[in-house]
């Protein structure tokens, strides 16, 4: 097969930028601000600069297209991910626990922002999981190095949906993780590895408990 025949996603391609991803996880990270003081780690500001910080670096070692696997950009990539990750877990945590003391009782519209924030939190975090280890993370992606996929779009089981050009992005992720936290289960994006599967079934579980100890909880203190 000629290789102007074959689908982008599994040739070698001229790869994608770390700008989109970054965007959203600063986003975000703005948003934790919004958080009660009693549910982020102390002090507050250490693991949002820490991250800050990494995805500063990141940008710094590759400002460009992510072509060539770099094992030391791969390292400061997986320790952001840890600290977005931590950060969150931390928020999640706390918030659970503060509900089932009752320690939020009569706050319900502070209780559901901070359950959005949170929910919205996991769902990105779990986006960049799903990016950095897809068929090797995405420059080993770009490099056409992975047979198969570890995720399976719907343009790779059909690639007359798609022009050849198409490969998934950072924001096919963030879709991906958005509708697996909502719907509790893969929607048109399947899973076909182990670790793709139990990592989707540990963000449906949290999304899950979120929304039934958080959203429910805060829905019926308004309407008490």
């Amino acid at each position: 097969m000629a290789d102007e025949q074959v689908p982008a996603w599994r040739r070698a391609t001229k790869g994608e930028t770390r700008w989109p991803a970054a965007a959203v996880v600063i986003g975000t990270l703005a948003l934790q601000l919004a958080l009660p003081d009693e549910m982020v780690l102390h002090p507050w500001w250490l693991l949002p600069a820490l991250t800050a910080v990494l995805i500063i670096a990141l940008l710094f070692l590759n400002p460009g297209r992510l072509t060539e696997f770099n094992i030391i950009e791969r390292m400061v990539a997986l320790a952001a991910l840890a600290v977005v990750s931590v950060l969150n877990g931390a928020s999640a945590v706390q918030l659970v626990i503060e509900i089932a003391r009752g320690a939020q009782r009569g706050h319900a519209v502070q209780v559901l922002i901070s359950g959005v924030v949170v929910y919205w939190t996991n769902i990105v975090v779990f986006s960049l999981w799903y990016w950095e280890f897809d068929r090797g993370g995405p420059a080993r992606r770009a490099a056409g190095r992975a047979d198969f996929p570890d995720l399976q779009f719907p343009q790779m089981s059909d690639p007359s949906m798609a022009k050849a050009e198409w490969e998934p992005r950072y924001l096919d992720y963030l879709y991906t993780s958005f509708t697996n936290a909502t719907a509790f289960s893969p929607t048109d994006v399947m899973p076909l590895r182990i670790w793709a599967k139990m990592t989707m079934m540990v963000q449906a579980g949290i999304s899950l408990l979120l929304a039934l100890m958080v959203f429910a909880w805060a829905v019926n203190g308004l309407q008490g």
